[in-house]
């Protein structure tokens, strides 16, 4: 039997795009296919010289790949969104150097599914424990702090807690369609008060003067992609040096000239669609919808609401897709029927006393994060409970 070799990529073009695919299967959601990764790549947006090392591990059989690890060494937090200052501040207590680390996730992309990938026919546990050795073995050479997997896919979860990972949970916020058929159907989960607050708003948008069209597929042209990142750009522009800007105008091109259809634009216009006066920007397969980015030329009452929440919620459901996660952070998403559910982060720490500390306090703090979950949920203005919770 041919003897398994792991290597280590500074590029997601070392691994042949039909080898990548076949390791993340068909049903990839997008943020993990070889197009979308390597387009972040090629565009400068994930590039050393942003904070962003491609570092991909894979376990080669011979000139094949049977699995590997989406792996980047960071400069920095920025970008993740799982917020790790109280790990940083222990290791500066400590003495430690707490970066460079390896970090496990789509590059800025806070979306559930992080995972080793493996070969169809493959012992995934036995793969897993193997990539964690040899991710161990790189950390503890070239004396890197911690290795840290985000948003991990729940079926992948138990298999690198085997490994032994430790755990620590945060929340994200996810619409769930349910028996929804229609818009109509959506908001009657809501009680009354709220009913009519959505329908204020978005009659303020149409008040505007403003249609919020869909856009996908061969409707999107290279145009309309530089224009939503302009947008993008714009809308980081205002919050200074915390506008978490990260995207170069690029990737967006590459989005337009190959993943058209993973692409939906919600453009608000007077007129014509392809001439928006705001736009979001979402990512789809057949199952979900993802919120990413937006942004806007003029200040219209609750247009943020209309162009992020609403109108994508009302195009899912008329696609019957099964769920939309808006993004990260926001209080405002829970009154709108996103619902607040616990997601994973598994981390490894190469220095003893910091490992033992941080693994001392997990079951603590993941106790008090459920119990704010549960608490956020019980006052979500809905007319009976929330959709109960995964863990």
């Amino acid at each position: 039997m041919v003897a398994l070799t792991a290597r280590w990529h500074r590029s997601i073009q070392e691994i042949p795009e039909q080898h990548w695919q076949a390791l993340v299967g068909a049903d990839a959601i997008p943020f993990y296919r070889w197009g979308w990764l390597d387009a972040l790549e090629t565009s400068g947006s994930i590039v050393p010289d942003q904070g962003w090392q491609p570092l991909h591990l894979a376990l080669w059989r011979g000139d094949t790949p049977i699995a590997v690890a989406p792996l980047y060494l960071k400069g920095h937090s920025y970008g993740e969104f799982v917020f790790d200052q109280t790990f940083a501040r222990l290791a500066a207590d400590l003495g430690l150097r707490y970066y460079p680390k390896l970090l496990g996730m789509s590059p800025v992309s806070p979306v559930l599914g992080y995972r080793f990938h493996v070969l169809d026919g493959e012992d995934a546990a036995e793969l897993t424990a193997v990539l964690m050795q040899a991710i161990d073995a790189f950390c503890e050479h070239n004396g890197i702090l911690s290795c840290n997997f985000l948003y991990v896919d729940p079926e992948w979860r138990p298999l690198a807690e085997a490994a032994g990972c430790a755990t620590w949970l945060n929340q994200q916020s996810l619409w769930s369609r349910g028996d929804d058929r229609s818009f109509d159907d959506y908001l009657r989960g809501f009680n009354a008060n709220q009913r009519r607050n959505i329908k204020r708003e978005r009659k303020a948008v149409s008040q505007a003067g403003l249609t919020v069209t869909p856009l996908t597929g061969e409707q999107l042209d290279l145009q309309l992609m530089k224009s939503m990142h302009g947008f993008y750009e714009q809308h980081c522009a205002r919050w200074g040096p915390w506008g978490s800007k990260y995207l170069e105008e690029r990737f967006f091109e590459t989005l337009a000239a190959d993943q058209r259809d993973q692409v939906v634009l919600f453009s608000a216009h007077r007129g014509d669609p392809h001439q928006p006066v705001a736009m979001s920007m979402c990512v789809r397969d057949q199952r979900s919808l993802w919120g990413r980015y937006w942004g806007s030329e003029e200040d219209v009452d609750c247009l943020h609401f209309e162009v992020c929440y609403y109108a994508p919620i009302a195009w899912a459901i008329e696609q019957g897709l099964e769920s939309f996660d808006p993004g990260a952070g926001g209080s405002h998403k829970r009154r709108r029927g996103f619902v607040a559910r616990p997601h994973a982060s598994l981390h490894r720490w190469y220095h003893p006393r910091m490992d033992a500390l941080i693994r001392a306090w997990l079951p603590k703090v993941n106790g008090l994060m459920l119990e704010e979950i549960e608490a956020i949920n019980a006052e979500l203005p809905f007319k009976t409970e929330a959709p109960g919770l995964t863990l």
